[in-house]
């Protein structure tokens, strides 16, 4: 029942910074500021529900769920499928072969006037 209390406390913050949220979106100083520490509040009472579901859910793991009253449909038999035929053997893999000769890149540290060169 605490984490019912604990939504309903949320759903009213949320409620009175809605109001507050629109005055200081149109200027109003004192209604920002008044969000500002609502938000900190609400922060305090989310953390608190996390606290809580997660207490919640440990208590409620271990408990098998009602049987649900709709009756799964009856599968359809399966036909037989046709035998697979037989995959052509692999190639024998060719000789590794040497790699070609590769330019050094010019880098960001070199000079512009060396990078040049490359």
């Amino acid at each position: 029942m605490a984490l019912q209390q604990t939504v309903n406390e949320i759903r009213s913050l949320l409620n009175a910074l809605q109001s507050d949220l629109e005055k200081a979106v149109n200027g109003n100083k004192a209604a920002s500021q008044r969000v500002r520490t609502g938000t900190v509040s609400l922060e305090k009472v989310a953390k608190r529900y996390r606290k809580e579901s997660i207490q919640t859910e440990k208590k409620t793991k271990g408990r098998p769920k009602p049987a649900a009253s709709k009756k799964k449909p009856a599968k359809a038999a399966h036909k037989a499928k046709p035998a697979a035929k037989a995959k052509p053997k692999a190639k024998a893999k060719a000789a590794a072969r040497p790699r070609p000769f590769s330019v050094k890149r010019p880098t960001a540290k070199l000079p512009a006037k060396r990078r040049a060169h490359f």
